[in-house]
């Protein structure tokens, strides 16, 4: 049988074969670069196999792929019986995003929060406007994991993660999709903090049922309104948990 032959006669089996790859590959991107933000660190272990992909909205299969590709290269240790842990920080180069998140985290938070109001009203008004139902059902999705994570700050901020940049990635413009994703990763384990605060987590559901019922009515102006009391929400937060553990604050201080 030619090559010709066999990939035409294999073609559909080939086909799933390259997507469950991708889709490996895309979770084992994801979970690095929570541990490089600072979500997870050296030495935590990882949510359960179920609660990742509730989170990252993919199947089970897909996450352990992932966690498979990220144990081969030291980031992650499996052991039978236990959960996974996080072993290492060095996230290789096709992991990282377009900024390391260390560099976002030299600057002020006065600054990144000016930056993230300035740049996130043209992003998500310009996704109210070009939003599709198949992202609606991917944010409608993330609510409920979200909703299941009251008591998991970890677990939560996975999902938030991922409701924000489905939100961005629909504004059709990967660069500014990709540089407000950046600016969301600021100081990502002070954040941790803040959301592990009594009451953290349902305030923040609350701010994002907020955003999507303005974004199922496809109404850029409730859009950017929701998405500033969201960020002032996150400022504010920030902002105490800073103040109160005296963490810097970029290098210009809060």
């Amino acid at each position: 049988m030619s090559l010709t032959h066999f990939v035409l006669e294999h073609a559909p089996e080939l086909q799933q074969k390259i997507v469950r790859r991708n889709i490996r590959d895309v979770v084992a991107g994801k979970i690095a670069i929570l541990i490089a933000s600072g979500i997870f660190k050296i030495g935590d272990d990882l949510p359960s196999e179920r609660d990742l992909a509730a989170a990252l909205q993919v199947s089970r299969e897909s996450v352990r792929g992932g966690i498979q590709i990220l144990a081969a290269r030291g980031l992650l240790a499996v052991v039978h019986g236990s959960r996974t842990r996080v072993v290492s920080d060095e996230v290789g180069a096709e992991f990282k995003q377009m900024r390391e998140p260390r560099l976002v985290n030299s600057y002020g938070l006065d600054d990144i929060h000016g930056a993230r109001l300035l740049v996130e009203r043209t992003v998500v008004g310009a996704a109210a406007a070009r939003m599709d139902d198949e992202t609606l059902r991917f944010l409608r999705e993330s609510l409920k994991a979200q909703r299941g994570a009251m008591d998991d700050p970890v677990r939560f901020l996975i999902s938030d993660r991922e409701f924000h940049l489905a939100v961005y990635r629909a504004c059709g413009n990967p660069a500014l999709g990709d540089f407000v994703a950046d600016l969301y990763a600021y100081m990502m384990e002070n954040r941790c903090r803040a959301v592990a605060e009594p009451g953290a987590i349902a305030r923040s559901v609350g701010d994002h049922e907020a955003i999507v019922a303005a974004l199922e009515r496809r109404d850029a102006d409730a859009t950017i309104a929701a998405f500033e009391t969201h960020l002032d929400r996150i400022y504010r937060t920030t902002r105490d948990v800073v103040a109160r553990t005296g963490t810097p604050a970029g290098a210009n201080g809060i």
